[in-house]
């Protein structure tokens, strides 16, 4: 008998609520694992800039040690993703936590010189790609429709709130002892892959031996589907869009901090100010635009906030103060968190599951690299007129007009709808979980039943 596949697009019917999500027991684990891990890489990231420094004395090479952990998206990200879909998920996941584990207990012994700590971080991050592959595609098997765009709002809240609690902790525990805080690093990747183990129920890989063909063919084609398809080129090129202008007030608050504080504020505090108020923005707006909209209102507020992102930014030629910046920088937070569950929601629900991890590796990439780019050209250009707020606002006032032609070029209704049916269609051909989702999902068999609080729509659960 053919399998049913339930309809994951956007409905008209109230948002999915916290206590949905949360009911699902494979998501608690997955989620809790990641807060976990989240935590300890930015307290380790605190600690091993420091480390670097202590031992060098040297700013460009705790730079180094700071940036190092991007280099695997640069070198390889869609690659290292791409082998996420050769073994199960829950695997890949599993031996990433471990194989981090590991490595972070090498860096903490004592007396390694900073080369070797440099290469090990190299080589922890190495799992990056993989494991956050692996946990992207396994997020539309535990988790349909609503509830999927809410997860993943859920799961991209707390990683800015990990950032902010990480870069605290870790600089607080680094003071006294950076050994301790990669130590601490390497419990939680532990605890991790316990939490992973035995909360996640073990699936079969979606790409077998009979799907699988050469890794960089692999790679090549998540780069196809995802640029190769007008729905999911659509939202590529949102995503990455917003990512060229909500990055610049973090990247950039070091510069802006010391040429702009005015005695009222020190240029350390300003500094902090400016780069944890993008992160809470983004707590808030994917919160509440998750929780008091429905799907439907969602989707339509998707493009007045795509373009709204760069517009708060606008305003910083003017020179405000510090305070008037942070502000800014959280108006852009949270119009970027609004658009990019929804975003993150259809892009799943359009891809075939075969392709869920390396559209994923290719989408990561992206982001790193268009973050990286954004930072670097806007701090050249800035240090060359020597005029940061300046720099930010016209920067800013060009991504209003390539995020409105974004808007513009949006696909329609009828566009989205054919696209999700089309990999509706093709995941029940050849579904990637034969058992199906624990709460519905893509592959077999009805979503289970809501419950009643799906019509309280302004309530947060």
């Amino acid at each position: 008998m053919e399998a049913t596949v339930p309809d994951e697009r956007p409905s008209a019917e109230g948002p999915a609520t916290f206590r949905e999500v949360f009911a699902q027991h494979e998501f608690r684990a997955v989620f809790v694992a990641g807060a976990l891990s989240w935590v300890g890489d930015y307290v380790a990231k605190a600690a091993v800039t420091l480390l670097v420094y202590q031992k060098t004395e040297s700013v460009g090479l705790s730079a180094v040690a700071f940036a190092v952990s991007f280099l695997p998206w640069l070198l390889g990200g869609p690659v290292l993703a791409a082998l996420a879909e050769r073994y199960p998920y829950r695997r890949v996941m599993v031996a990433c936590d471990l194989i981090r584990m590991a490595l972070m207990l090498l860096i903490a012994i004592p007396q390694l010189p900073y080369q070797a700590v440099l290469v090990l971080i190299f080589a922890s991050t190495l799992a990056n790609p993989p494991s956050q592959a692996a946990k992207s595609a396994l997020m539309p098997q535990m988790l349909a429709g609503d509830r999927l765009v809410l997860g993943l709002s859920l799961n991209g809240s707390i990683g800015q709130a990990a950032q902010i609690v990480g870069y605290v902790l870790g600089t607080a525990v680094a003071s006294i002892d950076p050994k301790v805080a990669l130590l601490f690093n390497a419990a939680t990747f532990g605890v991790s892959a316990l939490l992973v183990r035995f909360g996640v129920r073990n699936r079969p890989a979606v790409a077998n031996p009979a799907h699988r063909s050469h890794l960089l063919r692999e790679t090549r084609e998540g780069f196809t589907i995802v640029f190769g398809t007008p729905v999911l080129r659509a939202i590529a090129v949102l995503v990455f869009s917003a990512m060229l202008f909500s990055i610049l007030p973090e990247g950039l608050a070091v510069g802006w901090a010391h040429e702009e504080s005015n005695g009222a504020m020190s240029a350390g505090t300003a500094q902090a100010v400016i780069m944890v108020a993008s992160p809470v923005g983004f707590i808030l707006g994917g919160l509440l635009v998750s929780r008091l909209f429905g799907p439907a209102r969602r989707l339509k507020l998707m493009r007045p906030l795509a373009v709204l992102a760069p517009l708060v930014l606008v305003p910083a030629m003017l020179n405000p103060p510090p305070l008037a910046v942070a502000l800014l920088a959280a108006l852009c937070g949270f119009a970027v968190a609004g658009l990019l569950p929804m975003a993150n929601g259809l892009f799943v629900q359009a891809l075939p599951n075969g392709f869920r991890a390396r559209a994923f590796g290719v989408m990561a990439t992206g982001v790193q690299v268009i973050q990286g780019f954004a930072v670097l050209v806007t701090g050249l250009i800035a240090d060359h007129f020597d005029n940061v707020p300046f720099v930010v606002g016209l920067w800013s006032a060009a991504g209003v007009l390539l995020m409105a032609v974004a808007a513009l070029r949006w696909p329609s209704q009828q566009t989205l709808d054919e696209t999700i049916a089309a990999a509706s269609a093709a995941n029940a051909e050849r579904p990637a979980d034969p058992g199906g989702p624990a709460t519905g999902g893509t592959a077999a068999g009805p979503p289970e039943p809501r419950t009643g609080d799906e019509h309280r729509r302004h309530a947060v659960t």
